[in-house]
């Protein structure tokens, strides 16, 4: 794997020391993640919408209804703007202007590709399911005709994508140092809990 290549778009200007190109870091952070947020411009109306994600080597995924307003807007063409981001920590500084969060954020700039050959449009729901859960795909009853027929499956080529990474403690400035207030890191995870049997 090798670097993605800095484009007017996927160039950090606000935080460059942040910025991050390498794939063997971004894709980590798509595989863990489990939301993104889909964005386009459809008639002069801006749309976004959060839904599962999965990547499938150098192509992002996502699934929804054949009848989806924005789906019909990226396959008309319309440039789609996908947000990842996992929170790891609040950052408490000694003043309030000086807090942060640590993050691991990745955006990507694609056009959408329809997945019609009902094979590979098969294999990638599977590999949403295994996604969600190891196994998963093996368990469940597959989609029949109809159900198939109802869900649309976009692609996106990798290769306009950049992430932004915030890491450590926080950054006071040196003459707040001396106040009496906590400053630090407080952890956040997601965690699955156990499956409710009933």
């Amino acid at each position: 794997m090798s670097d993605f290549p800095v484009t007017e778009k996927t160039q950090i200007k606000r935080g460059p020391k942040r910025a991050c190109y390498d794939k063997e870091i971004i894709y980590p952070i798509l595989d863990e993640a489990l939301v993104c947020h889909v964005a386009t411009e459809w008639q002069g109306q801006s749309m976004i919408q959060p839904t599962i994600h999965w990547r499938d080597g150098d192509y992002l995924y996502i699934h929804g209804s054949s009848k989806n307003g924005l789906f019909q807007a990226l396959l008309q063409g319309q440039e789609a703007a996908i947000c990842i981001t996992l929170l790891d920590g609040l950052v408490f500084a000694r003043s309030a202007f000086h807090h942060s969060v640590n993050y691991r954020s990745v955006i990507v700039y694609a056009k959408a590709e329809l997945i019609e050959e009902e094979q590979e449009k098969r294999k990638q729901l599977d590999l949403m399911l295994e996604k969600v859960k190891e196994g998963r795909s093996k368990e469940a009853r597959p989609a029949n005709d109809n159900e198939l027929k109802a869900t649309s499956v976009l692609a996106f080529k990798l290769e306009e994508v950049s992430a932004k990474i915030r890491t450590g403690g926080p950054v006071d400035d040196p003459e707040d140092m001396a106040l009496d207030v906590w400053a630090g890191v407080q952890p956040i995870q997601l965690q699955k809990g156990p499956l409710n049997l009933d």
